[in-house]
């Protein structure tokens, strides 16, 4: 009466050996789950790792150029120089 449940179940991990089995499943859906949430969580930071590294002539040329200490063109050029 008992065991007419688990026959199916025996039956379907292979007939007993399968048993030690049964636990990695739930083990990998939740490494998938943890996985999954953490590369949610750090493609919504809005951070991306860049390229290279800003160069601090780049942020100076920015600040030159929004306080208005020299034009576009001569901004859009410097840039083009510093960046390459």
């Amino acid at each position: 009466m008992w065991g007419e449940p688990f026959t199916g179940l025996m039956s379907f991990w292979g007939g007993g050996w399968g048993w030690p089995f049964m636990g990695i499943v739930p083990l990998l859906l939740l490494i998938l789950l943890i996985a999954a949430i953490a590369g949610l969580v750090r493609s919504s930071s809005g951070t991306k790792p860049s390229a290279r590294p800003r160069s601090p002539g780049l942020d100076a040329l920015e600040e030159r150029y929004a306080r208005n200490e020299i034009g576009r063109d001569e901004f859009l050029q410097k840039k083009k120089d510093l960046v390459g």
